[in-house]
This record gives C-alpha cells, structure tokens and sequence, in this order.
C-alpha cells in the first residue's frame, strides 16, 4: 500500500521530466504499480483509512509523484452532480479540447506540494482523453468541470508540468479569458 512516505516532493528532478510511455499489454508490475496509485487515491478519501495511515487526500495521482517515470494516473473522483469519475489509465493522451477554459475557484493542491500555492490555475472546460485500463481496454472519456480540471492536472505530471506553472505569476487571481468558474 502507498502511503505519503512514497511520494516525492516537488522539487524533485523526476517531476519535470517528459514520463516514458508504458509497453502493452503491460507487465504486470506496471499493472501493479497502476492498481496502487488507484488504491491510494481510494483510501485518501476514507477517513477511518487516511487517519490510520496519515494520508492525504487527493482525488488524482501520476506515477512520477511516487518516483516512477512512466504515463500512468489514477483518478477518482465525484463531481458536483455525484457522478462518479474512476479511472486508472496507461498512456492516458488529451485528444482534444475547447477553446474556452475553466479554473476551479479553490485553486489546485497537489499531493507533492507540500504548501499552499494560490491562484487561479487556467484548464480547458471539456477535453475529451484517451487511456487504457487495467484490462486492456482502450477508452475515450468526454469530460468536464472537476474530472475535465483533474485530468489535466494528472497528464500534465506526466509531462513535466506542476499546476503552479500555469498560475499568473503577476496576477494570480486574474480570470483566464472566456472562462467559467468551477466550483469543487
């Protein structure tokens, strides 16, 4: 089981390097390591667990936050609307997206960064990603608000970036252009 012992920290150099695609059908140490990352994103959301073990919750994780640099995110998460969004995926890819943008108006936290960080953090408003489960199967997901904003952050650790990247450093709080506010 993961536990906040292995994460790393955010100025780690894995976290902004480009994470290797993952071989498939994948080896079942890569199948492993996915159903952890999904695993600990579960039990960060129960109290009993997260208080046994000291976790943090998170509703997304990346395989390079626990020092693995390959495409793997796990994700699990309700929206607003109590729909359930779970999703443990190799290879995930942002297919396309809208033009206009989206900001959740909490601002984003990051289970690598272990300090506050304000400011609004600019996402698409509906993206559509492409990914394979644990069983194989390659899927399209047509996403927005909450999960659209996690999943961007999730595939973003894949390539190097952390959420504070995209912050305006001059005007944190400034509203990105033809955007709407996402409430968390």
């Amino acid at each position: 089981m993961l536990t906040m012992d292995d994460f790393v920290n955010e100025d780690d150099p894995i976290l902004r390097k480009v994470a290797l695609e993952v071989p498939l059908p994948a080896s079942d140490e890569d199948k492993q390591l996915l159903t952890s990352l999904m695993e600990y994103v579960q039990n960060s959301q129960n109290p009993e667990i997260a208080a046994q073990y000291g976790l943090r919750a998170g509703i997304g994780l990346a395989a390079p936050q626990v020092n693995v640099s390959k495409r793997m995110i796990a994700v699990h998460l309700k929206d607003k609307n109590g729909e359930l969004y779970s999703y443990a995926l190799f290879n995930p890819k942002l297919i396309s997206h809208s033009v206009e943008k989206a900001y959740l108006t909490t601002g984003e936290g990051c289970l690598s960064v272990n300090r506050p960080i304000s400011g609004y953090v600019p996402r698409y408003a509906r993206i559509m990603v492409s990914g394979t489960t644990l069983d194989g199967t390659l899927v399209q997901l047509r996403l927005k608000g909450t999960a659209a904003i996690c999943f961007q952050h999730e595939i973003d650790h894949l390539n190097g970036i952390l959420f504070y990247d995209h912050i305006n450093p001059i005007d944190p709080y400034i509203i990105p252009e033809n955007s709407v506010a996402v409430e968390r």
